[in-house]
């Protein structure tokens, strides 16, 4: 089950699964590919974290993982939250 942290300026991150490995990531990934005909635009790739930016119904989000955290998506900007919250939920009923 994910759950929302609010970053101090106030934008939403949905964590997807805090426990989890790059498999997962991918996953992710594919899902938001395959069935949600999600095309990722930038990818950063560091040793311990990776970003992937997408457009979401207009939205500029990231899918991120981190070797320590996990799965989340987010934005930089709170004015996504609710499609942030929408996408985690969606997310939640096809992963889980």
């Amino acid at each position: 089950m994910s759950y929302l942290l609010t970053t101090a300026q106030g934008s939403l991150e949905a964590v997807i699964d805090d426990n989890c490995g790059m498999k997962k990531f991918l996953n992710i990934a594919n899902t938001l590919s395959d069935e949600l005909a999600i095309n990722f635009s930038n990818k950063f790739d560091n040793s311990d974290s990776v970003d992937w930016m997408f457009l979401y119904k207009g939205h500029l989000l990231t899918l991120h993982y981190n070797i320590y955290n996990g799965v989340s998506i987010c934005s930089d900007d709170s004015k996504h939250n609710d499609a942030v919250n929408e996408l985690a939920r969606l997310l939640e009923q096809r992963l889980y």
